[in-house]
């Protein structure tokens, strides 16, 4: 499997290239040169198949999360073996590290066709485990035995950052920088991203997120660092980020069938929040392998301008403003680039497996009311928005909304909603403890470059 550059200016590049540069050289995403469908098997050099095949999806109930896990990515990641891939995913999903029965991703079902597909089991109660675990071990894996030094470079609105530190806190020969907006984040996220130490460093930058993203894309394009410093990103601009996140949909869709005692009449509609559009953009690369899907809903919050794109084919660029899901403070969302070029522009095409929802900070903290009084379930205020979507969707047929943050993440907010106290998971608590380290940059580059070059990652 090759992956070529969004813009279409660069050579084609190995998963391997993909995933040390982050971005291609001509500032492009990369992107798959095929889609393995469901009618296709692959077949190893043992004679073994793969999948995904004919029955697979018939089947899908039968696999375990790891197996799937394998099946989905397999076609992908060709240059690393049969053996290596599964002790990779073994070790980026185990037990230790996601603490729950049956999958590291349960589907909750709150009412006849309402399911919550819970992400945030992991070591910091994000979503982004999934992809930042996968991702550390997979870099891990191919400097193992090398000399080399590795910088990743990461922007952040909240959980990315914390779930990067962790996954690659104490790895030998990388080290990682996590931008993110000063004052606009939790308490509780920053706390995770600065307490760390060791080989993360934390840079809190005077600006928004869209401040943050930019400086890190010019980063990993700079000829200078790029001659000087083997420099890569861990945010969903990096298609090994990008692929992990795909497993849950297929988990899904696995469990789905389990708790129906067989596939649903109808395709299943997922309403996903959205702020980079990195989860979204994982279940159409699913979708392209056969995963049954009937729609895919975009909750966003006032800051996106995806919804008036679905509407007029305009992508506007405001400034940010902070709101109650500060994950999703996203104005231009990176991987929508990937998702324009999956659909080759075509606004009609897109709008036929896509739909975006604007969701205001009072319907979120409505929504987090309504879902404890009416089901019992506690929701953070970036799953709200999506089950505010979800109450407003008239498509029949089971709705799985993907829960991206544990709702001890941000107490206060929920619990004002709710007329409950939230108990803080022990991992949080200790980690509250902790005492933070970062360093208070401008939103300028040559800034973040002076920083870089001096960690002395010299090829």
């Amino acid at each position: 499997m090759k992956y070529y550059s969004t813009n279409g200016k660069s050579e084609p590049a190995t998963f391997r290239e993909t995933l040390f540069t982050g971005l291609a050289g001509d500032g492009g995403l990369f992107m798959p040169e095929a889609f393995p469908s469901r009618g296709q098997r692959q077949r190893s050099a043992t004679g073994q198949c793969h999948g995904p095949g004919n029955n697979f999806f018939h089947d899908i109930g039968s696999y375990n999360f790891h197996e799937l896990a394998f099946i989905a990515c397999r076609k992908y990641i060709s240059d690393i073996t049969d053996k290596n891939l599964k002790g990779i995913i073994r070790d980026s999903f185990s037990k230790k590290a996601f603490p729950v029965n049956n999958s590291p991703s349960p589907l909750v079902r709150i009412s006849k066709d309402l399911y919550i597909l819970e992400l945030f089991h992991g070591p910091t109660l994000s979503f982004k485990d999934f992809g930042a675990r996968f991702m550390a071990r997979l870099m891990e894996h191919y400097l193992a035995g090398t000399k080399k030094r590795l910088t990743v470079l990461v922007a952040t609105s909240g959980d990315t950052g914390s779930a990067v530190a962790h996954g690659f806190f104490g790895l030998a020969g990388i080290n990682v920088v996590v931008l993110y907006p000063e004052g606009r984040i939790s308490p509780l996220q920053e706390k995770q991203i600065t307490a760390p130490g060791g080989n993360i460093i934390a840079l809190k930058v005077r600006g928004d997120f869209d401040d943050c993203q930019r400086m890190a894309k010019k980063a990993l394009s700079d000829a200078e660092i790029r001659g000087k410093m083997t420099l890569s990103s861990a945010n969903s601009i990096n298609i090994g980020r990008l692929l992990p996140q795909m497993f849950y949909y297929f988990s899904a869709v696995s469990q789905l069938t389990a708790l129906r005692r067989g596939m649903a009449k109808r395709e299943p509609v997922f309403i996903i929040p959205s702020g980079n559009f990195g989860d979204l953009c994982a279940g159409l690369f699913a979708k392209r392998m056969g995963l049954p899907a009937r729609k895919f809903i975009a909750a966003v919050n006032i800051n996106s301008g995806v919804p008036h794109y679905l509407a007029t084919g305009k992508l506007p660029r405001v400034k940010t403003r902070l709101t109650l899901s500060n994950a999703m403070d996203v104005g231009i969302p990176s991987n929508f680039a990937r998702i324009l070029d999956m659909y080759h522009n075509n606004r009609v095409a897109l709008k036929r497996d896509i739909d975006a929802v604007t969701v205001t900070d009072g319907e979120t903290e409505k929504t987090i009311g309504l879902a404890f009084k009416r089901f019992g379930y506690v929701s953070d205020p970036h799953t709200a928005t999506a089950i505010a979507a979800a109450f407003n969707c008239n498509l029949a047929g089971p709705k799985i909304v993907l829960s991206t943050a544990h709702p001890a993440k941000f107490p206060d907010i929920v619990s004002r909603n709710t007329g409950e106290a939230v108990k803080l998971p022990a991992r949080l608590a200790s980690c509250m403890k902790k005492r933070g380290k970062s360093t208070s940059i401008p939103a300028d580059f040559r800034r973040l470059k002076k920083i870089l070059l001096s960690q002395g990652n010299v090829i």
